[in-house]
């Protein structure tokens, strides 16, 4: 690991920016390294000092005094898999359930894309396939446009302002054709526990257990609490599911979700009406997004304080799963209600970061010296043909890269945010991208 007064002696004698692109090759193969995954049984959970990625380890107090103050119960930080911050607080324990609230509906996502995967149903079948002919008050050509995947999107279209949790067909009234309107429903997306079953034959109890649980170690009883069906698992169960996501699917080397087409779709925009939404998963960097109880189209990223290609499982009460692709994290916050913060915690999660990122400081190297380094993402990564780069303008584009992992240099393209790669073979690759303002890195995965 290269240390600032080493950079220093170093770059006296070396070209700057050969050696700033060795530097950034290596950051990069330890930012792409293998996952780190526990054992499924057990309380084995392998961890990495803070001090020792170069955080700012005085800062930690003040992260768990504002937790703690945020009727915080359980907090965890992975990096690249391994515990870097765990912290329980009260009487609370690594072994105390909680409730995940609404951060449960990206595991339901992440079930229904298994059970498609499995062959029991496509998100393009009318939801009445496996609800049943009059599952809402609509009549059948309204009813029979609304799809599993209006469910995942919260685009049903039916009414979120009659009584929003209630499940019977009584209450679930039209407002608008399906796929026209986004508004956060809970009671269109309950009924997708109804779909799994119908479609698998089995409890949605014992469809977790068969295709989660006993693949990734999480334990978890689903429990009905008045219409809604909830999650209850312990804090470290929620950082395996933020892992399993984090490694898009897969548990290690076993698939749990080996559908790359419906991940990506999962965690990326799901509708163009609010582009912060995937299938029941929250996504920042958008730029746009609308929240429940409002229909009104902010011009902010869900999370401004956190990196950009974020994204979580976020429930009522300040249930939070939060993963960053970019730096191999996971961020994990279970609680009572931390304020007035309503069913989804934005602003608390928003919060959070503010003092996490104090605590993940970046150390002096030196390199900003030399030439200053932009933040790039691609999208959707992975991908088989073409790529979307963002974070940079069109016009201050003056040289596109790619390399293997190894450094040799494997194709040069002209300066574009959309890029073709369906030539590249398989495999993980660095793009190079040089502007006017700077350069910078970033994993590409070529299917």
């Amino acid at each position: 690991m290269f240390k600032p007064f080493h950079l220093e002696a170093i770059l006296t004698n070396m070209n700057k920016k050969l050696l700033l692109l060795i530097f950034l090759f290596a950051a990069n193969l330890a930012w792409a390294q293998q996952l780190y995954f526990p054992p499924l049984a057990g309380s084995t959970w392998n961890s990495t000092a803070a001090a020792d990625l170069g955080w700012c380890t005085d800062k930690i107090d003040s992260l768990y005094d504002f937790l703690e103050s945020k009727n915080t119960k359980g907090f965890i930080v992975l990096k690249d898999g391994k515990m870097v911050l765990e912290k329980y607080f009260g009487t609370f324990t690594q072994d105390s359930f909680w409730y995940w609230a609404s951060a449960g509906k990206t595991m339901t996502a992440l079930m229904v894309g298994v059970a498609q995967q499995n062959g029991l149903l496509s998100i393009n079948d009318t939801s009445s396939k496996y609800l049943g002919s009059g599952w809402t008050s609509l009549g059948s050509a309204q009813e029979d446009k609304i799809t599993i995947y209006h469910q995942l999107s919260m685009s049903s279209g039916l009414d979120e302002t009659f009584n929003a949790d209630c499940t019977n067909d009584t209450c679930l009234r039209y407002k608008a054709d399906a796929g026209t309107r986004w508004a956060y429903h809970n009671a269109p997306y309950t009924l997708l526990d109804k779909v799994i079953e119908s479609a698998s034959g089995r409890s949605f109890q014992q469809y977790f257990n068969a295709e989660i649980r006993n693949k990734t170690g999480i334990n978890g009883i689903w429990t009905r609490l008045g219409n809604n069906n909830v999650l209850l698992s312990n804090t470290r169960s929620m950082a395996r599911f933020g892992l399993l996501l984090l490694n898009q699917g897969k548990w290690e080397q076993t698939g749990v979700l080996n559908d790359t087409h419906y991940f990506n779709a999962m965690v990326n925009s799901s509708q163009n009406l609010n582009i912060s939404y995937g299938y029941l998963t929250w996504l920042n960097g958008k730029g746009k997004a609308m929240f429940p109880g409002s229909q009104i189209v902010f011009n902010t990223d869900l999370a401004p304080n956190a990196p950009k290609d974020m994204y979580a499982a976020m429930g009522k009460n300040g249930q939070l799963i939060n993963v960053v692709p970019s730096q191999n994290l996971v961020v994990v916050r279970v609680g009572d209600a931390p304020g007035d913060n309503g069913e989804v915690p934005v602003t608390f999660n928003n919060d959070i970061w503010k003092y996490l990122n104090k605590v993940i400081c970046a150390p002096s190297t030196g390199i900003t010296s030399v030439e200053t380094i932009i933040k790039l993402q691609l999208y959707p990564n992975p991908t088989s043909h073409e790529i979307n780069l963002s974070g940079v303008l069109a016009h201050e584009l003056k040289e596109v890269t790619l390399f293997n992992l190894q450094g040799k240099l494997i194709q040069s393209f002209e300066p574009n945010l959309k890029l073709n790669i369906e030539g590249v073979e398989s495999g993980i690759y660095l793009l190079k991208v040089s502007t006017q303002n700077g350069i910078g890195f970033v994993k590409l995965v070529k299917e």
